[in-house]
């Protein structure tokens, strides 16, 4: 009963890192799309010059633009998941390095699973 319970640990874990991987690559691409298309300091600046007024959303109160503000959060994000993603990595590595062929079928199978949801 308890090398069932670790082997079910084991796969949800080695799940719940495929779908980390997942959300990091979709923050990333919406991360990529509130970037603005030309990060050319002459776009910056000509659409800084057309709209001076803060509340019109070009620029922020402390002079960065608001796309920097939403990159910034998407980029803290997916650095939160990194972090997760390689504290759960290394988990199911020692796991797995118990030797134990059930431990190792469970990170593999769990690994699957999580890739294929």
């Amino acid at each position: 009963s308890g090398m069932l319970l670790s082997v079910l640990v084991i796969l949800l874990l080695s799940m719940l890192y495929e779908a980390i991987k997942m959300g990091k690559a979709v923050l990333l691409q919406q991360a990529l799309l509130a970037l603005p298309r030309s990060l050319s300091r002459e776009s910056l600046v000509e659409s800084e010059e057309g709209n001076t007024h803060p509340a019109q959303g070009s620029t922020s109160l402390m002079g960065f633009p608001i796309f920097f503000h939403r990159w910034f959060w998407y980029h803290l994000g997916q650095t939160l998941f990194h972090v997760v993603q390689v504290v759960l990595g290394y988990m199911v590595m020692l796991a797995v390095m118990s030797y134990n062929a059930w431990i190792f079928l469970g990170a593999i199978v769990g690994s699957m699973l999580g890739y294929f949801v």
